[in-house]
């Protein structure tokens, strides 16, 4: 295949709208704009931080007649952190369960829509929410604590393993993995209509004995309105979905099902599919497979592009993106998640009855049965 190139279009950078450029910011949930926090507790702790060995002590209970008690966590090590802020590994002291605490900045006048949406949902795919405590610094900085089931392993993790041995994941486990990721996206965009924003291998918790997926971090995520302007620089970027690269801010749950469809194709892989440097390069990496959009296509994605003239690549057939020996039942799926257009992307619920999955659902045998034998995590954690 030829070579992409963006001499043919000169104005090629300048259709990329920069970093949340003329799309409105999502915006901060006033206190009185969504439920009460009834179980948040009144006592704030004073000085709390996450040196390994500090202990945290807070109340949880004392609503509705409920009895108060007094809960302690050891802070063990720092499992994440970014901008948002950090999560640590702990364990209570009164049970002896590990718990992972996501510790975030709370602006005194906004409620903390991550806290919310965790509390609207329950699913065996997507993490729990135990209880939340807040807690300040001596500068009387006010902390927002999410105490969390512990979940030791991240789908990132498992790829950069099998990465460090040269070897792919086996597909028994794709399939696990995916039909578990599509099981918790579908109840997210029906029941609370929960839209995740920033799907990828990092917020996928994987228990290595159960085999159990969990979608996790909800910091980016948003009940999406119809009609509702919404922030188009969302989404980490290899797992961006190419609407909100072209600054829509009027889009769908299909953000997650692109991402999904990237993180198949990675696992299948071993690498991402988009591996873009920046914003148009990411652009450039998708046209490099799907092709130039065409008309039709553009329109779907954001019609203030329609009369952009871009350099004609043709698609790249996708059985020539896998392995000869890849099933095409895994190739077609991957094709069907992966379209310009949002609304021709399969939903999660019909990614669930796609044929790459059916031997998940032979009567004969307990998929959980299948992998069990692979000694796959036995070094996991020492690479």
């Amino acid at each position: 295949m030829a070579a992409f190139s963006l001499e043919p279009c000169k104005n090629f950078l300048q259709m990329i709208p920069p970093p949340c450029l003329g799309a409105p910011p999502d915006a901060p949930l006033r206190s009185d704009q969504m439920q009460t926090d009834k179980e948040m507790p009144q006592a704030i702790i004073m000085n709390n931080n996450t040196v390994n060995g500090h202990i945290i002590s807070t109340t949880i209970g004392g609503k509705n007649g409920e009895t108060k008690q007094i809960i302690s966590y050891m802070a063990e090590r720092v499992v994440g952190n970014g901008s948002f802020g950090i999560v640590f590994q702990a364990k209570c002291l009164e049970t002896g369960e590990t718990v992972a605490i996501k510790k975030v900045l709370q602006d005194r006048r906004y409620k903390n829509r991550e806290l919310q949406l965790l509390r609207l949902m329950d699913h065996p795919n997507v993490i729990s929410l135990k209880h939340c405590f807040f807690s300040t610094t001596s500068n009387d900085e006010l902390f927002l604590n999410l105490v969390m089931e512990y979940v030791p392993e991240t789908m990132h993790g498992i790829l950069k393993h099998y990465n460090s041995i040269h070897q792919r994941l086996p597909l028994i486990y794709v399939k696990l993995y995916t039909y578990q990721i599509f099981r918790g996206l579908a109840y997210m965009h029906t029941v609370p209509q929960v839209c995740h924003r920033d799907l990828k291998p990092q917020n996928l918790l994987v228990d290595p004995l159960t085999h159990q997926v969990k979608i996790c971090d909800f910091g980016s995520a948003k009940v999406l309105v119809k009609g509702e302007a919404n922030i188009s620089y969302i989404c980490s970027r290899y797992y961006r979905a190419p609407e909100l690269i072209f600054g829509a801010t009027e889009y769908t749950t299909s953000i997650d099902i692109w991402s999904a469809g990237c993180i198949l194709a990675e696992l299948l892989l071993g690498q991402p599919l988009f591996p873009g440097e920046n914003a148009v390069d990411q652009l450039v990496e998708i046209i490099k497979i799907l092709g130039t959009p065409t008309r039709e296509e553009i329109r779907c994605m954001n019609p203030n592009y329609l009369d952009f003239r871009f350099p004609h690549i043709k698609a790249r057939p996708w059985h020539k993106i896998f392995h000869k020996r890849m099933p095409p039942e895994a190739i077609d799926l991957a094709s069907r998640l992966l379209q310009y257009s949002p609304s021709l992307r399969c939903t999660a619920l019909e990614a669930m009855t796609h044929p790459f999955f059916d031997e998940l659902r032979e009567p004969n045998v307990r998929p959980f049965q299948m992998v069990v034998h692979y000694p796959i995590y036995s070094t996991l954690n020492k690479s």
